[in-house]
């Protein structure tokens, strides 16, 4: 993928959740609420203070994170659906 997002961005793939709760119900995918679990793709690099010294971006390609409900932009790239947030969206890395 040709993308690289700009300063303290980042650009994350959902993760699908499962089709059946632990009880063992189906749940129908209008049921389903969007996962807020996903992979971090690739990465800016990092905020910039206001005298020009980088701020090192926490997360990196590859890194599962937690992220807001609400967070990011949705953008399709190369038939994909992904997001696009601020670093700072990100609620914390899954180890």
């Amino acid at each position: 993928m040709a993308f690289k997002p700009l300063h303290d961005r980042v650009l994350v793939r959902r993760v699908e959740s499962d089709d059946k709760t632990k009880g063992g119900l189906i749940i129908p995918d209008s049921a389903k609420e969007k996962p807020a679990e996903g992979e971090i793709v690739s990465t800016g690099e990092g905020a910039r203070k206001d005298s020009g010294e980088l701020i090192a971006m926490t997360v990196k390609a590859g890194d599962k994170v937690l992220f807001g409900k609400w967070s990011g932009t949705e953008v399709s790239l190369d038939g994909e659906d992904l997001l696009i947030m601020k670093e700072s969206d990100i609620l914390g890395i899954i180890a």
